[in-house]
């Protein structure tokens, strides 16, 4: 009797949040005989790339159209939809988006809810970067397809390096980034970057370049470990002793009070993905043409300069009613070197393909290349770093121990100082082990 009971309330529960506080667009193929394809996601530029390819697939299979019913939901309620129906078992979507920091919440136990898609990449994984293929995935399994590589690189506000008489091509590593820091700071009197407090984009990038991150492939915690003491100490020393950096306004690099500070020349460089270009474009634009785009320093010479940050992948539930449908649509979008190519046409973002990288499709002018001082050497940038991206494990705890970092960590070790590196991390450590 309880197990009826919590299956008729999970129902109900399932179809109140999904007639709840979401935007439905069906729209995309709508020719007659067209098998309807459900898209879930939280991120409505993403429905803009799949009804793109829903084009593209019913121009190439005009016997097999597709009409894709697209549904955005707010970030949070997404997740918990998904969640809610796959345990329900009703109002499954025939394809969704899952969040980098959510998707551990989906590999839990042996019976994962996911489908297979190892065999969509197998031919030709070759060609794509083999980290991002690495983040979603368990037991050598891929669950899902990631929307870009996320290809971490500093952005350089060029009028203030070439006040301080610094040339970024000039910085090969962290000590050399420190002392360039320095000598903005006395001819600028602004600082060289922001640290987030908030979010993981000033801290996760810098241990991964070391081979390091939040779990091991063997799906141990390695949050506390040496590299992540040593990497939280530094950025406190860029704070606090070398006084090169600040703490970001508002906490991280998406909030307004960051896009109004940087807007108006606040800092000379910032650490984000390939894929944050688009913010200085909505959100920055008085920085036309100032900013350059460079890989990371490394930690020595000849070290990596770049990891792969952030991240929203598509997944097939295995009860989709169109689940065969779907994976060849999956294929035909986010595999193919024609859907990878419209990753960046349409959403300006580096396609996981590192073989789409120079063609003349991603040479083409467009806004983002106007924007950024070497706009045209974008793509040559990024394929000089392709293979020093390492690549980051989800665990099963993966998304809290996200959240305890962005929580708790850095805003305690470097906004308000309550505690060390190392004890913020320790700290951190024990609950994700619920100690």
């Amino acid at each position: 009797m309880k197990k009826v009971l919590s299956y008729f309330l999970l129902t109900i529960m399932a179809l109140s949040l999904l007639l709840t506080g979401c935007r439905a667009s069906p729209t995309a193929g709508k020719e007659s005989g067209a098998t309807e394809l459900t898209f879930w996601t939280f991120n409505g530029l993403h429905e803009q790339f799949y009804t793109e390819m829903v084009k593209e697939w019913n121009k190439a299979y005009p016997d097999r159209k597709i009409r894709l019913n697209t549904v955005v939901y707010p970030y949070g309620q997404m997740h918990d939809n998904l969640s809610i129906s796959l345990l329900a078992g009703k109002g499954v979507p025939d394809i969704a988006d899952v969040e980098l920091a959510r998707f551990s919440n989906f590999l839990k136990g042996s019976d994962i809810p996911l489908t297979d898609l190892t065999f969509l990449v197998e031919k030709e994984r070759d060609k794509f970067v083999e980290a991002r293929l690495t983040l979603y995935s368990k037991d050598g399994r891929l669950y899902g397809l990631d929307t870009h590589v996320g290809t971490t690189v500093m952005y350089y506000n060029m009028d203030m390096l070439n006040k301080a008489g610094v040339d970024p091509d000039d910085i090969k590593t962290w000590e050399d980034y420190r002392n360039a820091g320095k000598k903005v700071v006395e001819a600028t009197g602004k600082p060289m970057t922001t640290i987030e407090t908030t979010d993981p984009n000033s801290f996760l990038p810098l241990i991964s370049q070391q081979g390091s991150g939040y779990f091991d492939e063997k799906g141990r915690l390695t949050l506390n470990n040496e590299t992540s003491v040593k990497t939280l100490e530094f950025l406190k020393t860029l704070i606090e002793k070398d006084k090169i950096a600040i703490t970001t306004p508002g906490g991280n690099h998406h909030s307004e009070e960051y896009y109004g500070f940087m807007n108006q020349g606040g800092a000379a460089s910032v650490l984000m993905p390939i894929w944050y270009m688009g913010r200085f474009l909505d959100y920055m634009p008085d920085l036309k043409g100032k900013i350059a785009i460079r890989p990371l320093p490394a930690w020595k010479e000849g070290g990596d300069r770049s990891a792969g940050l952030g991240g929203t992948a598509t997944v097939i539930p295995k009860q989709a009613k169109e689940a065969g449908l779907a994976k060849e649509f999956l294929k035909f979008a986010k595999v193919s070197k024609k859907g990878n190519i419209k990753l960046w046409t349409v959403l300006g973002f580096d396609p996981l393909r590192w073989d789409v990288w120079d063609s003349e499709e991603l040479k083409k002018p467009n806004q983002y290349t106007e924007y950024f001082q070497n706009g045209s050497r974008i793509f040559s940038v990024l394929l000089e770093v392709k293979d020093e991206i390492n690549p980051l494990y989800l665990t099963e705890d993966y998304a809290k121990t996200s959240d305890l970092v962005n929580r708790n960590v850095l805003y305690e070790a470097l906004k308000t100082k309550s505690k060390t590196p190392k004890e913020a991390l320790d700290k951190a450590a024990a609950e994700v082990k619920g100690q």
